[in-house]
């Protein structure tokens, strides 16, 4: 029994007939991409010090400024180098994307409001700027994972169910 869903030719596009990813879609993936790769060199900058510095003590302004300034660069810089490499055979989105767009922002946008949240509970008990900072930053990564995780399975599946 197959576990395919049953859709509509047109519904499952042409990512899934083997042709080619859309724009929208290979930006998702550029944007997943940088915002790992961003939060992974934060981390090498700032975690050898946490092992060994009270947090009070650490250098982790600067490192944060520059690794989200660096992302966005990386990220603008990414999309032009996969749109030089395998370009795209349109650039506007559909109505597929839009929709896939839209809820993939919405799942994503629960972590900014977390991370809003846990900064308001962490000022409340006037804990060290670090580690506010810290969640702030850590629910924005997330945030952009869930969001392009939600858009890629959106894509892969063939959108969703409109009603």
């Amino acid at each position: 029994m197959s576990r395919e869903p049953d859709l509509p030719d047109d519904a499952l596009g042409a990512d899934r007939a083997g042709s080619t990813v859309s724009y929208e879609e290979k930006g998702t993936w550029s944007f997943l991409a940088v915002a790992i790769a961003g939060y992974a060199v934060y981390l090498s900058l700032v975690l050898p010090a946490a092992l060994t510095t009270p947090v009070a003590e650490i250098e982790w302004v600067w490192p944060m400024v520059w690794t989200i300034v660096g992302a966005i660069g990386a990220g603008i810089v990414a999309r032009i180098l996969v749109e030089m490499f395998w370009p795209s055979d349109g650039y506007a989105a559909d109505e597929r994307d839009k929709e896939i767009d839209r809820t993939g922002e919405r799942v994503g946008n629960s972590f900014i409001v977390i991370g809003a949240l846990a900064a308001l509970v962490l000022c409340w008990f006037r804990v060290d700027w670090f580690w506010i900072a810290n969640a702030i930053y850590v629910c924005f990564v997330l945030a952009a994972l869930l969001s392009s995780a939600t858009k890629l399975v959106a894509y892969r599946r063939g959108g969703f169910q409109t009603w």
